[in-house]
């Protein structure tokens, strides 16, 4: 298992896919509110002047020198769910990562935010 401060040191570090291909950069750590672990990363993807945030589940993700390697392929994470640079993600794009990924959606705690950028 992954904990909230080992991840939070890993920020900037190469995030890489299953065959080592790398994906971008990680930007931040979303941890679940139901649970207070780690969910979601976002990766900075594109071009310098064109950068944006993409999200990538973190529960089988492994931690090696220098890098994040992710469970999902390269070309699966690109196309998911992104936000800008400077942007919030809006409540209502939550359900929209969980199911790009196959995941379950469930509200989080008191039917607010499911996940919480650490």
């Amino acid at each position: 298992m992954i904990h909230s401060a080992d991840i939070r040191e890993w920020r900037n570090r190469d995030v890489i896919d299953p065959k080592g291909r790398k994906i971008g950069a990680l930007e931040a750590v979303y941890v679940d509110t139901t649970t207070d672990a780690p969910s979601m990363a976002t990766v900075r993807t594109g071009l310098p002047t064109r950068h944006r945030l993409v999200f990538v589940p973190l529960d089988e993700a492994t931690l090696g020198p220098g890098y994040v390697q992710v469970a999902h392929s390269r070309g699966i994470v690109r196309k998911a769910p992104s936000i800008g640079m400077d942007d919030v993600l809006p409540m209502q794009r939550e359900v929209e990562i969980f199911k790009h990924y196959d995941r379950p959606y469930e509200p989080g705690a008191d039917r607010g935010r499911r996940l919480a950028r650490g």
